[in-house]
């Protein structure tokens, strides 16, 4: 395919999901793609400019309106010829929805064979795939949660601070904008098109981003200690400092007694929880004689890790950022009144728009 060449001093950072459920994830990350939907649509390889795109689209899609088939189109045209070797790709997962693989470009478009089905696709070293949402600042969250399959980020300083991420970094916020400063979430392609933002999810890292910052280290083990009891759990918290291997442990009945009996480990590390960590809270549910374990990791967990916990599944539960908070949603109105007043939240209904993939 002979691709036009694109002179930049910096690369792109591009949003490309891998289905609207994530159901190209593990492909994409096992196999070194990023994989994008239009499943419809043929191939782009002997095709260069947005015309030639804008003329197959047209044909698969007849009955499609203007403003959803120019949207189709963008998009196509931005994976195909404007994402270039190099340049940085940010997948949020829904398999892990508190991490987001981030990755380079390392390969020109192909209409590749994925599962037994052509694919619209570009080779991608995955450089950080458990960076957990955690590292970064809420105006990029915010740039993330487009409702776009592919989609360019660009404002705040987004190149150099996705690069110090998928260094192994932290994000740095950009320059004069502080975390809860606020950002237009919208994303533009080159033609106009626009990017909705995901309301609920923005929404959901602000919650995240507040617990971060007030329930560190021991903190957060009070909240996972709150969230326990609220469901009926009579729970024993550690105090601050070494904690034997074990910060909480919980059961059933008015002392405590009953099963199933728990022992929860929680890790407030912005980081990924590595198998060492989990093979430590078995030896504890050992100690204690546990039934079962519960493991809090608020920076996620490495693929080794979940990999190994599935040999454990019916005796340990992994709880992620996004769990955690799942769980803090369904027993609000149970939490003590001092934590209530901490994070104020109220349930609200909103229009959930349509994710722009074919």
């Amino acid at each position: 395919m002979n691709q036009p060449a694109q002179e930049t001093d910096a690369p792109s950072v591009w949003l490309a999901r891998a289905g609207r459920l994530g159901e190209d994830e593990t492909a994409a990350l096992d196999q070194n793609l990023a994989i994008i939907g239009f499943l419809s649509v043929p191939s782009l390889d002997s095709v260069t400019t947005r015309e030639e795109i804008d003329e197959l689209v047209r044909q698969d899609q007849p009955e499609t309106k203007t403003a959803t088939r120019r949207n189709h189109v963008a998009q196509l045209f931005a994976f195909a010829q404007r994402m270039q070797p190099g340049d940085i790709v940010a997948l949020p997962l829904k398999s892990a929805a508190s991490q987001i693989a981030l990755g380079r470009v390392i390969g020109p478009y192909q209409h590749k064979e994925v599962g037994g089905q052509r694919r619209h696709s570009r080779a991608v070293e995955w450089i950080r795939p458990d960076t957990p949402r955690t590292a970064f600042a809420q105006d990029l969250l915010h740039s993330l949660g487009a409702f776009m399959t592919v989609c360019q980020i660009r404002r705040n300083e987004a190149v150099s601070r996705f690069t110090t991420v998928l260094e192994g970094g932290t994000d740095p916020g950009a320059t004069g904008i502080g975390v809860d400063g606020g950002t237009d979430v919208e994303e533009e392609l080159n033609d106009g098109t626009i990017g909705q933002p995901d309301i609920a999810q923005m929404a959901h890292d602000q919650i995240v981003a507040r617990i971060t910052s007030r329930y560190h280290g021991h903190a957060l083990a009070h909240l996972v200690q709150a969230v326990l009891e609220a469901d009926g759990f009579k729970t024993l918290l550690s105090p601050p400092g070494p904690d034997g291997g074990v910060d909480i442990l919980a059961g059933r009945g008015a002392l405590g007694l009953g099963g199933p009996t728990l022992c929860i480990q929680v890790k407030s590390s912005t980081t990924p929880a590595d198998v060492s960590i989990f093979r430590a809270l078995q030896g504890s549910m050992q100690t204690f004689k546990a039934d079962r374990g519960l493991l809090v990791s608020w920076g996620g967990f490495t693929k080794p890790t979940l990999q190994e916990a599935k040999q454990s599944h019916f005796q340990v539960r992994l709880w992620t950022a996004d769990d955690l908070v799942q769980a803090v949603y369904r027993h609000y109105d149970q939490l003590p009144e001092e934590i209530q007043a901490d994070l104020p939240l109220k349930p609200i209904w909103a229009m959930v728009p349509q994710t722009e993939d074919g």
